[in-house]
């Protein structure tokens, strides 16, 4: 809703008198609704928006524009935007029909030209956007976004803000070794399992994650390190010598949560969390 205020000048005679002000309000016909598909982002992923536009007055509003921020954010002295439009994703309907696709530049900031939308009816934009390097990963982290609707018969920008958390969780990967390479039968080879964690939770014991493997051709006579704290087998894991079979018990494996530094730029550098697990054993003879 836009507000105005108005006062007369009465000049005679040299003199000037000013009337009492009076004030107005221009009701706004458009109102906007912007919303994310998801209920957090994941850092490298994509967003699915959804902005919608309904029109409550008796005349269509023609020759709208909607500029979104993608999420932009001052960072030292310069701005930076965690979100990426991903081209070719914007699909337009009005009343629930699907329209030729509008004017789309990709910025950012974003910006959607040449929309309608009709007397007392509604339009509505659905895009992706990806995630940038400059998307927070920390935990706690927000994207804030912004769409602004001007042009046509609007008095002033319609805005509609849309806030996504970031996803609170752990992101694993898991890279086996071997020392060494070569080895004859009855010699003494070492499997190595590095556990890392990119994501912004540790990995609690109280998850119960569990690392398997059937090692083949099977070992004898194995010791277990978890990060250089020998195990016991039977308490911490468990290993058929006879088939080769080797798994981790539940609530002995713990991954702490990655660490990250934001860089001059503005950039996210991830440093993953790690957990390695060491087997040896000989390979048993004649196998």
């Amino acid at each position: 809703m836009a507000a105005f205020t108005n006062f007369a000048t009465l000049s005679h005679n040299g003199k000037s008198l000013v009337s009492n002000t009076v004030s107005g309000e221009i009701p706004e016909t458009l109102t906007a609704e912007k919303k994310a598909v998801a209920a957090s982002y994941t850092p490298g992923g994509d967003v699915s928006y959804v902005i919608s536009l309904v029109n409550s007055g008796d005349a269509a509003l023609t020759g709208l524009t909607v500029t979104d921020n993608l999420g932009a954010v001052v960072f030292a002295e310069t701005t930076v935007y965690p979100l990426s439009y991903k081209a070719g994703s914007l699909r337009y309907y009005v009343g629930g029909a699907l329209q030729p696709e509008p004017t789309v530049t990709a910025g950012p900031p974003l910006t959607v030209g040449g929309l309608s939308v009709p007397a007392g009816g509604s339009a509505m934009l659905v895009y992706e956007a990806e995630l940038t390097a400059y998307a927070p990963p920390e935990s706690g982290s927000v994207i804030t976004n912004t769409a602004s609707v001007s042009g046509g018969a609007l008095v002033t920008p319609v805005t509609a803000t849309a806030t996504l958390p970031v996803a609170e969780e752990a992101a694993l990967s898991l890279q086996k070794a071997l020392s060494p390479q070569s080895v004859a039968p009855g010699g003494t080879v070492t499997y190595s399992f590095t556990l890392f964690n990119h994501g912004n939770t540790a990995v609690a014991l109280t998850e119960n994650a569990v690392l398997t493997d059937d090692f083949s051709p099977v070992l004898a006579d194995l010791t277990v390190e978890l990060d250089g704290t020998p195990w016991t087998a039977g308490t911490q894991y468990r290993y058929d010598a006879a088939t080769g079979a080797f798994a981790t018990l539940p609530g002995q494996l713990a991954i702490p949560a990655a660490s990250f530094t934001q860089t001059a730029d503005g950039s996210w550098t991830v440093t993953p969390g790690e957990a390695t697990l060491t087997v040896s054993g000989t390979l048993q003879t004649g196998v």
